[in-house]
């Protein structure tokens, strides 16, 4: 998979909404419960109940999404001696939960920094062009609608599951979508692994079409082992409802600066 770094797309203003999504992913993954842990790669049994309860509580569950059907048994944060061993005490939900928001909250939730680092460099990049062309208010709907989107078709496919949903993957694959359909001819710097890490100035089209072209076959089963825990399948619903909101803006966008030829090793440092 390569790895985006920079887009050739110059922005005529400033991506406020951008800006304020990023900082609200970091600050949430911060202040959620265990994620220290993941950051040292140590985590303690009462910070993995912690944490497990807090996602019963804010992620967005499948089988709550379709069947409204709230689990009347829930982690409650703190640590038990059963037969089994220690482990999370569970008991009836002390709250009550509105499976429409918890996709809301969902977004700004992530399982870990790599979880969060990789969700928050496709949106740096490619987010404040989207927000450019939208404008910032209808970039903010429709960063929230491509999330909705995402959750819900995965839920569909997934209605008897009782995993939480985690992530701003969704939204930002409709992000990748509408920056495809309004400049599929921007150049974007990636890094390729071959040895090392090659650079590459290559067209969006390229990169955001084989990104969508992995995710579809990873939705399938293809390629992925079956305990795989990322949900594909939202990031090509997400992906597919950005492409068509975007779509009747097409005509009205500015085309994106096309610099020729692909360069890459030392040529294409100095243009970074």
């Amino acid at each position: 998979m390569v790895i985006p770094v920079h887009d050739v797309n110059p922005v005529r203003r400033t991506p406020w909404v951008t800006y304020a999504l990023l900082a609200a992913n970091i600050v949430v993954f911060l202040l959620t419960p265990g994620m220290a842990g993941s950051v040292t790669g140590e985590s303690s049994l009462a910070q993995l109940c912690h944490l497990q309860a807090f996602l019963d509580q804010y992620a967005a569950v499948p089988r709550e999404l379709i069947h409204h059907q709230m689990s009347r048994l829930v982690p409650t944060g703190g640590v038990g001696v059963g037969a089994q061993g220690p482990g999370c005490v569970v008991g009836p939900p002390p709250y009550d939960k509105s499976p429409e928001l918890s996709v809301l909250t969902a977004m700004f939730l992530h399982g870990s920094w790599l979880h969060l680092l990789g969700n928050m460099l496709f949106l740096w990049i490619f987010g404040n062009n989207i927000e450019d062309r939208m404008g910032h208010i209808r970039f903010l709907l429709f960063y929230a609608v491509c999330g909705y989107v995402a959750a819900y078709v995965f839920a569909l496919a997934n209605s008897g599951s009782g995993e939480p949903l985690i992530g701003a993957s969704g939204a930002i694959a409709g992000v990748l979508g509408a920056y495809l359909v309004l400049y599929p001819r921007a150049r974007v710097w990636v890094l390729v692994p071959f040895l090392i890490f090659l650079p590459l100035r290559l067209p969006a089209w390229i990169v955001l079409g084989f990104w969508f072209a992995l995710q579809a076959v990873y939705s399938s089963g293809e390629g992925v082992s079956a305990a795989g825990t990322v949900a594909y399948l939202a990031h090509v619903a997400g992906f597919v409802a950005g492409a068509l909101i975007a779509w009747p803006l097409r005509p009205g966008t500015p085309p994106s600066p096309e610099p020729r030829g692909v360069l890459f090793g030392r040529r294409a440092r100095p243009g970074w």
